[in-house]
C-alpha cells in the first residue's frame, strides 16, 4: 500500500484524501492518504519528513513554491510554471494546469480567442494563466501584491498585468486567490461591479461548494464552475505520475462521473 499525503497551511476540510483513495482504487492500486496542515515555521521539518517517509505527496496553498528548494529537480509543467503540486522520489511535478484545462473542457468553456481575467498570481495562478495563454486566450492577471503579477507577466510573454480592477467585459474570470474559503468564507475577492462583465465565473475553491464569488456571479445570471472538477482531475493526473502510467482524459472523466455519483448517493 502506497503511503501518500497532502501538505498545506490548512487542509482540514480537503477532499483530497477521498479523491486519491478513490482514484487509486479505480486505477488498481491502494493507498493511505494523510492530510498535513502546517505553519510556515513548521514547513521545513514537515517537508523533510515527507521526503524521507512517504512514497509521494501533494502540495497545496501556500507551499507550491516553498517546496522547490527541497527537490532534486522539476519535471514537465512544474518546470514551466515554477510551482509544484506533486512530489515523487524527490522530483517535483505540477498537474494543476492539466486538471484546470480538463475542467474547463468538461464545462464547455474553450479559451481560444477569449478574454480572461485571472485573480491571483501565486502557484495556482501561474498554472492557470499559462494554460489559458497556451490555449489561445487573451490573459490579464491581477494580484493585490502587484510584484507577483509583474513577475508572472515577465516570465510568460503575453500575460498582461491589471494594476487596478475596473468594470469591463471578460469572457472568463477565474478566482485563484483562495479568498472565499476557510477564514475568508463568505468573502469574495471582487464584487458585482467586476463580475457583471463576465460571461463565465470559475472558482478554484470547491469548499464551500458555492463561494461568495460564485454566489454573486450566479445572482447576476452568469454560468458558474467550482473547483471540484479541477481538484479531482489534478489528483487523477498526479496519481498517474505516482503509478507511472499514461493518463487518459476519457478515463479521468469516467472516474469523476463515478466519484460524483457516489458522493451524491451518500
Amino acid at each position: 500500500m502506497l503511503k501518500l499525503a497532502l501538505i498545506g497551511k490548512d487542509v482540514s476540510k480537503s477532499d483530497s484524501a477521498k479523491m486519491h483513495i478513490f482514484d487509486m482504487k479505480g486505477l488498481g492500486s491502494e493507498c493511505s492518504y494523510e492530510l498535513i496542515s502546517c505553519s510556515k515555521e513548521g514547513f521545513d521539518d514537515a517537508a523533510k519528513k515527507l521526503l524521507a517517509e512517504y512514497d509521494a505527496f501533494n502540495v497545496t496553498i501556500p507551499y507550491k513554491l516553498d517546496i522547490i528548494p527541497y527537490l532534486k529537480r522539476l519535471e514537465g509543467d512544474a518546470a514551466v510554471f515554477g510551482a509544484v503540486n506533486t512530489v515523487k522520489d524527490g522530483v517535483g511535478y505540477n498537474t494543476d494546469g492539466a486538471g484546470f484545462s480538463l475542467m474547463l473542457e468538461n464545462n464547455g468553456i474553450y479559451p481560444k480567442g477569449k478574454k480572461a481575467l485571472v485573480l491571483g498570481a501565486g502557484g495556482a495562478g501561474r498554472s492557470v494563466a499559462k494554460k489559458l495563454l497556451d490555449a489561445g486566450a487573451e490573459v490579464f492577471v491581477y494580484d493585490l501584491k502587484k510584484e507577483n503579477a509583474d513577475a508572472l507577466a515577465q516570465e510568460f510573454a503575453g500575460v498582461r498585468v491589471k494594476e487596478t480592477l475596473t468594470a469591463e467585459p471578460y469572457d472568463l474570470i477565474v478566482n485563484v486567490t483562495g479568498v472565499g474559503m476557510h477564514k475568508t468564507e463568505g468573502v469574495s475577492p471582487v464584487g458585482a461591479d467586476i463580475l457583471q462583465g463576465a460571461k463565465y465565473a470559475v472558482d478554484l475553491i470547491y469548499y464551500p461548494r458555492k463561494s461568495e464569488f460564485l454566489r454573486i456571479a450566479e445572482s447576476l445570471g452568469k454560468p458558474i464552475v467550482n473547483g471540484e472538477g479541477m481538484l479531482f482531475y489534478q489528483a487523477y493526473f498526479a496519481d498517474c505520475i505516482i503509478l507511472g502510467r499514461e493518463p487518459s482524459a476519457e478515463e479521468a472523466k469516467a472516474l469523476f462521473e463515478k466519484y460524483s455519483e457516489e458522493e451524491r448517493d451518500r
